[in-house]
């Protein structure tokens, strides 16, 4: 069965109308106040003649045939109702990148072919200096915030268009087939518009699934486990542009939990997320990786909370180290840490949970439904055991393509036998247990002298040490090998470690091959908003100590 947001939403919302769903600063909305919002958004859309403009079964697999809605926002309720509204509307909203340039910004709307963007006040002036390079862009609603900043020329406020716009059910029919986007990409290429239909993502990645992995099979089913859930509350750290934030959101819905967004909404402040989860009660906390667990462990070291309500830590869309894993137990014993692995291209694919039983490890995954390695040269699926690096890949419920590029869509979901799969990129191995290796993202591997090192296990391994804040590793050229590897660090304050103490805490994990030729030092690591490396940046970085 296929279902589409706004029904599945509407089942939980009348399974549990009074419980809370989503608590930002002051405003607390249960799912009947969020379900109101969102259909009175959904109705400003359609009043402003957003619409479908050609079916899908009209349509090839990179081609839209939705108005689209850009999210230019900071995390808050706004951007959970927006959502919900637009898929109401049978609009298909998207994710922008609040830290893009001007030129970045530019490239995006134009490629999404935007007609409204939902936007803070904050990003007027770089909206307005843009505005008249978008002739498509045609409605714009601005969220006010502490900025100071006017209304754009012919934009309109987003609570008072709310509050005049009807809270009666939409008068269209959503579809399974409407599109959700998003947008990946920036750190290592330009961003691509990654388009499911709604009725695959959400079983995929965003609550159709049961806790032991089953589809749900009807809207009955999505409204008892909703009601059967704890009513807990997830806090939810990364920003909700990016997807293990909208995922995680979606997830927990469909558990009936309510979501919990830190006050401080522009970036990680450890003291704040912790003081919300403390507060709160949260049963749950979502992270991304490394980024956001040092600056948390560092903050837990600093003082105490009473986290006794806490049982899982959440983690995906970065590498979470084995060092992290295991200080997250020794400080919060009662957690499992429950470390996810997916892509925009594929969804959820694979889990790595750990307790203070059973360990922990990093890369060692537990295949999700559809998950798969197939053969480097793409021609076969590899089985159990098999004794070869290949690629980590989905079958089943996959995306349709990149929006506006067929090329890059043929690319990136060949056909094996029949059978469609989506390879994003990230090699693997399937060991003889059942569990997949996943050894990172192939666009950022070193070819050393013929041998292949991945950026992110030499990251793991230089993260053992306890004076090693963060860490991002590149390639360099190198007349001898080809490239060479090189570690970018930043120290913990007031640590040291010279690079040799670094090179031997690498060699207890490492093969003699794969070890930093060079370390770089640098006050802090250039990430993106949601914690994931920037190896663009890292590039440079390795490349100006080449030139100097």
């Amino acid at each position: 069965m296929d279902f589409h947001f706004g029904e599945a939403f509407d089942a939980i919302a009348q399974a549990i109308p009074r419980n809370e769903a989503l608590i930002f600063r002051d405003r607390r909305l249960s799912f009947a106040e969020l379900g109101e919002r969102s259909r009175r958004f959904a109705n400003l859309l359609l009043d402003r003649g957003l619409r479908v403009r050609t079916e899908r079964a009209d349509l090839d697999g990179h081609e839209s045939g939705q108005d689209h809605l850009a999210l230019y926002l900071y995390n808050g309720n706004e951007y959970i109702e927006a959502m919900l509204g637009a898929f109401r509307a049978r609009v298909a909203p998207l994710n922008v990148n609040y830290r893009y340039v001007e030129e970045e910004l530019l490239y995006l709307f134009q490629n999404s072919r935007s007609r409204a963007v939902l936007y803070h006040a904050e990003f007027a002036p770089i909206l307005g200096a843009i505005r008249d390079r978008l002739p498509d862009l045609d409605l714009l609603i601005q969220v006010a915030d502490d900025s100071g900043q006017a209304l754009l020329p012919g934009a309109i406020d987003y609570e008072e268009a709310l509050a005049a716009s009807s809270a009666e059910p939409p008068p269209v029919r959503p579809s399974p087939d409407d599109l959700y986007i998003l947008y990946t990409g920036g750190t290592t290429g330009m961003p691509k518009g990654v388009l499911w239909r709604s009725g695959d993502i959400y079983p995929a990645a965003m609550g159709g699934r049961d806790l032991a992995g089953q589809e749900l099979p009807s809207l009955e089913a999505i409204a008892a486990q909703a009601a059967g859930g704890p009513g807990a509350k997830c806090l939810i750290g990364p920003p909700l542009m990016h997807g293990a934030a909208q995922w995680g959101t979606f997830m927990n819905f469909g558990m009936g939990n309510g979501i919990v967004i830190p006050g401080e909404n522009k970036k990680l402040e450890p003291a704040d997320f912790l003081a919300t989860a403390e507060r709160e009660r949260c049963l749950s906390i979502t992270i991304v990786g490394d980024a956001f667990a040092r600056p948390i462990l560092d903050e837990l070291a600093r003082r105490d909370y009473d986290l006794s309500g806490l049982l899982v830590v959440g983690s995906g869309g970065a590498p979470l180290s084995t060092a992290h894993k295991k200080e997250f137990l020794e400080r919060l014993p009662q957690v499992t840490i429950l470390d996810s692995i997916g892509s925009s291209e594929t969804g959820a694919q694979a889990s790595n949970p750990s307790n203070k039983d059973s360990g922990v490890s990093t890369g060692d995954f537990k295949p999700m439904a559809g998950a798969c390695v197939v053969s480097e040269d793409l021609k076969r699926v590899l089985a159990p055991g098999d004794d070869e690096m290949g690629w980590f890949a989905q079958q089943g419920r996959t995306p349709l393509g990149y929006l506006g590029d067929p090329d890059k869509t043929a690319r990136t979901f060949p056909v094996i036998d029949g059978t469609r799969y989506a390879v994003p990129g990230d090699r693997a191995r399937y060991r003889s247990d059942g569990s997949i290796e996943v050894l990172g993202r192939d666009s950022v591997t070193i070819n050393s002298g013929g041998e292949k090192i991945f950026a992110e296990e030499v990251e793991h391994a230089l993260k053992q040490h306890p004076a090693v804040f963060d860490v991002v590793v590149a390639g360099r050229p190198s007349e001898r090998w080809g490239q060479e590897v090189v570690a970018i660090v930043a120290l913990r304050e007031g640590a040291s470690a010279a690079p040799a103490e670094l090179q031997a805490e690498a060699a207890k994990h490492l093969a003699r091959y794969k070890l930093p030729k060079l370390f770089v030092f640098r006050d802090v690591i250039q990430r993106s908003p949601s914690g994931k490396a920037d190896y663009r940046w890292a590039r440079a970085q390795a490349e100006a100590e080449t030139q100097a």
